[in-house]
């Protein structure tokens, strides 16, 4: 009888995969054997995998390059990290030895441009994209690293008033500002508002420019942005943006000649599933030659290209580990597994948006399985998950006496540390975890590094004032 857990990952996907084995009853993740990690540092534990970086970048420059080629297109593509999706020093080391763009979203964020160029990691000839509704901070900011000699900074407007602001504080500058617009995109017919709050409106953006930028020449029009907030899916929805987008870009060009950069945002998907299928070079390769086509049908030359991916990039370097306390059988149909954290503190995605990762357990592979419901820690009752992204409900194997079972939810690598509030006041007090650094040496061995130990109580009473 085939009734392990291993039998069920087995008849359900595709096992194992690029990225998850199984040996003698316990996962691998990226050939690393996680019960090592666990029997080293303990759960609960956030683990980041940084080579995982690297290939996601390379990945992408493939599948756009191949599909320049594909297509004869004649732009350029040209990658960005976005850095809200995580802002630690070393995901930005271990993405910047990939020739990338940056591109922020906060004044703090031209900070941290200045701390990585002052470390060595970035020279003033890297292409910073600035987006985001700007306070005069970030505005200032945005000028005194242009003031500092980083020439390819581009400011893109998310609104039309930002456009006086950031003319009165460049002043008399020495050479023109590069410069970008942000389109506001039309939402799907499911969101609760119509039309993206970022961004200036389609019919807006020629007139804008003819009346405001075109006669400023303390600038120069470069790139349009476009970014459609549920990401890039072979969807009706999208197509239809895209052309959009695209159609206003030909309609600035014939008015604006030095405008010759498309941006196409994130929105490259993070692997949440075991089952996922998302088709990457198709996207690629139909984007490409949709605004190929426009373009010609225009009459216009076709734009380099930006993406700025963020989760695409981080998160499937990250895992976060936990073991299971106890089990709770609270009815006679719901018995709940109680891990040794919370949801709310570690993955705040699950309980803000209900975001679905890959879980899966990371022993006990041969032992029979059951439905559970996991709990967290705190006393919140939305601290629970009880579902994954392929089905409605989730199993793991029965616990055994004296040998605990750990799971772990895996491409958990963007924004959680930010959302979750990284080193601040976590709900009910719960502390943060440990965070391991994992990456491999010349000779291929992994190798691992305490990046942070697990939050302590002063730590948290002295924040709090006591």
């Amino acid at each position: 009888m085939k009734n392990k857990y291993y039998d069920l990952i087995e008849q359900t996907f595709d096992f194992p995969q690029d990225e998850f084995r199984t040996e003698e009853g316990e996962l691998y993740f990226h050939d690393i054997p996680l019960m090592e990690i666990i029997k080293q540092y303990g759960t609960p534990l956030k683990v980041t995998y940084l080579p995982k970086i690297s290939q996601q970048i390379q990945r992408a420059k493939r599948l756009f390059n191949v599909a320049i080629a594909k297509t004869d297109y004649r732009g350029t593509y040209n990658y960005c990290y976005c850095t809200k999706s995580s802002h630690f020093a070393f995901v930005l080391e271990e993405a910047l030895k990939n020739d990338i763009n940056l591109e922020t979203s906060s004044a703090f964020d031209i900070n941290l441009i200045q701390e990585l160029h002052a470390q060595g990691l970035v020279d003033k000839e890297k292409v910073v994209v600035c987006n985001g509704f700007k306070k005069e901070q970030y505005i200032e900011n945005i000028v005194g690293l242009f003031n500092d000699g980083f020439r390819n900074v581009i400011p893109v407007l998310d609104n039309k008033n930002e456009f006086a602001t950031l003319d009165r504080a460049l002043g008399d500058a020495a050479e023109p500002m590069l410069l970008g617009i942000r389109i506001a995109a039309e939402e799907e017919p499911k969101f609760d508002f119509y039309t993206s709050r970022l961004g200036i409106r389609y019919h807006d953006i020629v007139s804008f420019y003819e009346e405001q930028v075109k006669a400023n020449r303390r600038f120069r029009f470069k790139m349009l942005h476009f970014f459609i907030n549920t990401g890039i899916r072979d969807t009706a929805y999208y197509w239809n943006e895209l052309s959009k987008c695209v159609n206003v870009y030909c309609d600035l060009k014939r008015v604006c000649p030095e405008l010759d950069s498309l941006n196409i945002g994130g929105g490259f998907p993070c692997k949440v599933s075991l089952a996922a299928n998302y088709d990457y070079e198709y996207m690629a390769e139909e984007i490409l030659a949709q605004i190929k086509n426009i373009c010609a049908l225009r009459g216009v030359e076709e734009p380099n290209i930006f993406t700025e991916f963020g989760s695409f990039t981080v998160g499937e370097s990250g895992a976060t580990l936990y073991s299971i306390l106890d089990q709770k059988q609270q009815n006679d149909r719901e018995l709940w597994y109680m891990i040794d954290s919370s949801f709310i503190t570690t993955l705040p995605d699950t309980w803000g948006i209900n975001q679905r990762f890959i879980m899966l357990p990371i022993n006990h592979w041969d032992s029979e399985y059951q439905r559970v419901f996991l709990g967290g820690l705190t006393c919140d009752s939305e601290d629970y998950y009880n579902a994954d992204s392929h089905a409605n409900a989730i199993f793991l194997p029965k616990l055994q006496k004296d040998d605990p079972l750990y799971i772990g939810f895996f491409h958990t690598g963007a924004y959680q540390e930010s959302i979750g509030g990284y080193g601040g006041i976590q709900h009910c007090l719960i502390p943060a975890p440990k965070h391991v650094i994992i990456d491999r040496d010349v000779d291929g061995e992994y190798t691992t590094k305490l990046f942070a130990k697990e939050q302590s109580y002063k730590s948290m009473l002295k924040i709090l004032g006591y």
